[in-house]
């Protein structure tokens, strides 16, 4: 082989090795957002096998529940002990995004997920803010509500707090870079951090009093998410940020799963605690009346809240328990 045929063999080596990697790495990034969407839409069985991604059982599942998502990490423990308690019931599907884009987008109007329609009568609809619900009422679609948890807000920083956070008054500084949610889908922010900020006199300072979604609110300063509890924890391992405005639950999750970060507590009432209240209601609409009864019965009990308190979240008192008029 002469010399300049050898170089272009090397060349063509090399060419092929490129586009094989690129392949490659296009086919792994595909996978792992597909990953990241299909845990939002879970159908769970009676033996214990869980599909993911299979919009169509919103159609046909003994229960479809549609949640805030920020309980994603309860959803299995939670769901497979209430199938173990109630063995007539097959199949639950359970979505776990914002709620307000399920009330708006897909329980209001008819919604679709990658281009498939998913169903617009959930048996069971909750959110973090009761507004929702008294929506549905206004629709006439619920008339009653329970409050089943709490929650509250943490700043989450890289292991070690590299750069010394001790709490909400360092979002002021110049030399942090921020994560938080968005104020457009993300419910924790648009309803309990910003006020938060608002009452410390720091809403102008973090937000430049811009609102948007995956995007920079102060250029290179604060980084505006569009799924938080996936993007802060990544951003803040590989030191694309320096801290962010959390759920407590989502700081406990991330640590059983063992990722790089830590908490910073929030003190009570500046962590608005005492606002953060889980409410839940049947839609008169759901095909499964019965089961969506059964399901807000299993809410109140011990089993339920010491499940959702091993994960973080707050157990709700009894009078919050009882079915109220909304």
């Amino acid at each position: 082989m002469s010399r300049i045929n050898f170089a272009r063999f090397k060349r063509l080596v090399f060419l092929s090795f490129l586009c094989v990697s690129l392949i490659v790495s296009t086919n792994s990034l595909q996978a792992n957002e597909g990953v990241g969407f299909e845990a939002d839409y879970r159908t769970f069985h009676t033996d214990g096998n869980i599909e993911y991604g299979k919009i169509e059982d919103s159609y046909t599942a003994d229960l479809v529940i549609y949640l805030a998502g920020n309980q994603f990490m309860v959803m299995e423990e939670l769901i497979q002990d209430f199938l173990s308690k109630h063995s007539d019931i097959k199949t639950v599907f359970c979505q776990t995004i914002p709620p307000g884009q399920i009330l708006n987008n897909q329980i209001i109007e008819q919604g679709e997920i990658k281009g498939q329609q998913i169903a617009q009568n959930p048996d069971v609809y909750g959110s973090v803010n009761i507004n929702h619900l008294k929506k549905l009422k206004d629709e006439d679609l619920m008339s009653d509500y329970i409050i089943y948890a709490g929650n509250k807000l943490e700043l989450m920083v890289a292991e070690g707090n590299p750069k010394n956070i001790r709490g909400v008054e360092d979002l002021a500084r110049d030399d942090i870079v921020q994560s938080h949610p968005n104020p457009l889908t993300e419910g924790i922010f648009k309803f309990y951090g910003s006020q938060m900020l608002k009452e410390l006199g720091l809403y102008e300072k973090v937000t430049g009093g811009k609102e948007c979604k995956s995007c920079w609110a102060v250029e290179g300063k604060t980084w505006f998410t569009s799924r938080h509890h996936r993007e802060t924890p990544q951003r803040l391992e590989n030191g694309e940020a320096d801290v962010g405005i959390v759920w407590t639950t989502e700081v406990v999750h991330s640590k059983a799963e063992g990722r790089s970060i830590e908490g910073v507590a929030i003190p009570a009432p500046l962590n608005q605690q005492d606002k953060i209240r889980y409410a839940i209601g049947k839609l008169k609409t759901g095909l499964n009346q019965s089961n969506a009864d059964r399901y807000l019965v299993y809410l109140g009990t011990d089993d339920a809240q010491n499940i959702y308190a091993k994960y973080g979240f707050l157990k709700a008192n009894t009078e919050e328990l009882k079915l109220a008029p909304l």
